[in-house]
């Protein structure tokens, strides 16, 4: 129990509002405002059945093959094409493409994406992982987000 903030008796306070000011008050003391009722906390979670949601994940991840720059060099070679002019048709530097053709870099999806539409190369591998099936308990009152996010 706490006490008054008007007359300092301890007892069950309500909160009112005297004179503009939130107070929290005795029984007593609530007669000189207006008093705020409290709504009881929500027990919507207490009174809903067992609900059980299941999600279906499967992750697809795109990767560069080992030998793109075998790959890039040959298609670019065959086309009779110097690195300048691939360069310029990418949008990268000349430089970048030497290192992606050395192998010192390896270009990024976006990229390799744009040399594969130019020489009809395939340079991207898809891997999607097998589908899992994960069993979400709504009716737990200490779901959070990180519950919904993939484990």
């Amino acid at each position: 129990m706490s006490s008054c903030e008007l007359c300092g008796k301890e007892d069950e306070l309500i909160n009112a509002v005297i004179e503009g000011s939130m107070v929290s008050v005795c029984e007593n003391c609530s007669k000189f405002g207006r008093t705020i009722p409290i709504k009881k906390p929500n027990t919507y979670y207490e009174n809903r059945p067992d609900k059980k949601i299941r999600i279906k994940q499967s992750e697809t991840v795109e990767t560069i093959v080992d030998n793109y720059a075998q790959l890039i060099k040959q298609a670019r070679e065959s086309s009779n094409l110097k690195q300048k002019i691939v360069a310029k048709m990418i949008g990268i530097k000349e430089s970048h493409l030497h290192k992606i053709e050395s192998s010192h870099i390896k270009p990024s999806i976006q990229l390799a994406k744009k040399f594969q539409a130019i020489f009809k190369i395939k340079l991207i591998e898809v891997y999607k992982e097998p589908e899992q099936t994960r069993e979400i308990n709504l009716s737990k009152t200490t779901l959070t987000i990180g519950d919904l996010i993939k484990k």
